[in-house]
């Protein structure tokens, strides 16, 4: 499949990384093509990596990874084109952390509303899912780092596009019974808040190697 990453951060460079590794072909997406970051990641992975401006990455790929920063999210989505998100899926993984104030960061976007559902909103024929955005990037794509039965959650108003995505997720490493399916867009509200959790969580054990279990 051709894949599209949005975002040439680390949990850009990892799922990218992933997705050549079970044979995709993905294209990396910068603000600039030229960019530093996508350059050195295009040395580093070899073939089936290739790269360019957001609007190439979307409109070169059937399916499209959002792993931009959370508060520039709606920029680079718009950058990529809202022509070149319709009809394909597009898994946000992003959180909409501000670190405007510093450390801990506050997050631009909660209770009433979601960063998952502003995308939505801003790109209606896009078919967006939720997902991945309550772990850590090594977690991510190799969830074995985390001892035991662990949980990680996909929400979207596209059942097959939710489907497309837990399907990728198996792959990555994620047992079936531990994708769980919170429903419509706007569960996106409650996985982006349990950030705040999460980044207390990572001061005290002091590093990511952790998730959430569900016990019933």
């Amino acid at each position: 499949m051709r894949v599209g990453v949005l975002g040439t951060g680390v949990v850009g460079r990892s799922i990218a990384n992933k997705l050549l590794e079970l044979g995709h072909q993905v294209t990396m997406g910068s603000r600039s093509a030229s960019g530093e970051a996508l350059g050195e990641w295009l040395a580093e992975a070899g073939e089936g990596a290739r790269g360019g401006s957001f609007a190439e990455a979307a409109a070169d790929s059937e399916l499209i990874f959002n792993c931009t920063a959370g508060t520039a999210s709606l920029a680079a989505l718009g950058a990529a084109g809202a022509e070149n998100l319709e009809g394909k899926t597009l898994v946000d993984v992003s959180n909409p952390l501000d670190f405007s104030q510093g450390m801990p960061p506050t997050l631009a976007v909660c209770n009433d509303d979601s960063l998952g559902e502003q995308i939505q909103a801003a790109f209606p024929q896009a078919r967006v899912v939720k997902a991945l955005n309550t772990v850590t990037s090594a977690v991510m794509v190799e969830p074995t780092r985390v001892r035991g039965d662990h949980s990680i959650f996909v929400c979207g108003e596209d059942a097959a596009a939710k489907a497309q995505v837990s399907a990728l997720l198996e792959a990555f490493g994620w047992l079936p019974d531990a994708i769980v399916d919170l429903g419509e867009i706007g569960a996106a509200r409650g996985t982006e808040m349990y950030l705040p959790l999460w980044l207390r969580l990572y001061g005290h054990f002091g590093d990511a190697d952790f998730n959430i279990s569900l016990a019933r």
